[in-house]
């Protein structure tokens, strides 16, 4: 059986993970019979944010902890992750991609990346094995791997130039496509890029996770 880890990065989409993105990647995984283990780095967030009002909330959240909610509670911290030990890695998006593995947010493309959080990618583009990365997290691979490989990805329209900044290369794409670079195994799909239809982010994550599983040897 094919297995695959997913990397989250907080619960909620202003400070951690895309809710969504994550359900529905986890859901197209076990539609295919994947076997799943849910990661998350055991930190602090940057930030909290009341995702009612968008303003910032005066709290301290931890990263694993928030994560556990959509994991439902079956979550490893991301410390012991040995990518040796998996098919494929998948990062939903979310804020917190942005935020708490790295500060793309606030540093655009002079960003800094999680120590952890880049070995692990540079360790499994390494090994040959795919990623699947979904919203903003194509620009956390491309970043991550711009000191070693140039990576083609798709963020959905990108106007500001970011994945060029970084390094890579960008597709535009609509929300059901996917961008495969093939040389390096990574397939991205824009999702919540853009403000669309839940059904068309369901379609561009599912067709993310069949690509990805088909760098496995399952059926695309």
């Amino acid at each position: 059986m094919v297995s695959a880890a997913v990397i989250l990065s907080g619960c909620g989409h202003f400070d951690g993970s895309e809710i969504r993105e994550a359900v529905l990647t986890l859901w197209a995984l076990d539609e295919a019979e994947v076997n799943v283990e849910i990661f998350a780095p055991d930190m602090e967030q940057k930030n909290v944010i009341n995702h009612r009002t968008g303003e910032i909330a005066d709290e301290v959240r931890n990263v694993l902890i928030e994560s556990a909610r959509i994991a439902r509670g079956n979550i490893t911290p991301l410390s012991v992750l040995d990518v040796q030990k998996f098919d494929a890695l998948f990062f939903p998006g979310g804020f917190g991609v942005a935020k708490n593995f790295s500060d793309i947010a606030t540093h655009g493309s002079y960003c800094a990346i999680d120590p952890l959080v880049k070995r692990i990618i540079y360790e499994t583009v390494l090994a040959k094995k795919p990623i699947g990365a979904i919203c903003i997290a194509p620009a956390l691979i491309v970043a991550a791997l711009r000191d070693y490989f140039p990576i083609t990805v798709t963020i959905g329209d990108d106007p500001e130039g970011l994945i060029s900044k970084l390094g890579g290369k960008h597709q535009v794409a609509t929300t059901t496509e996917i961008v495969v670079d093939t040389t390096h195994k990574i397939v991205s799909t824009s999702a919540y890029m853009r403000n669309d239809r839940i059904t068309n982010i369901a379609i561009g994550i599912k067709k993310c996770v069949q690509k990805v599983l088909s760098f496995c040897g399952s059926p695309a």
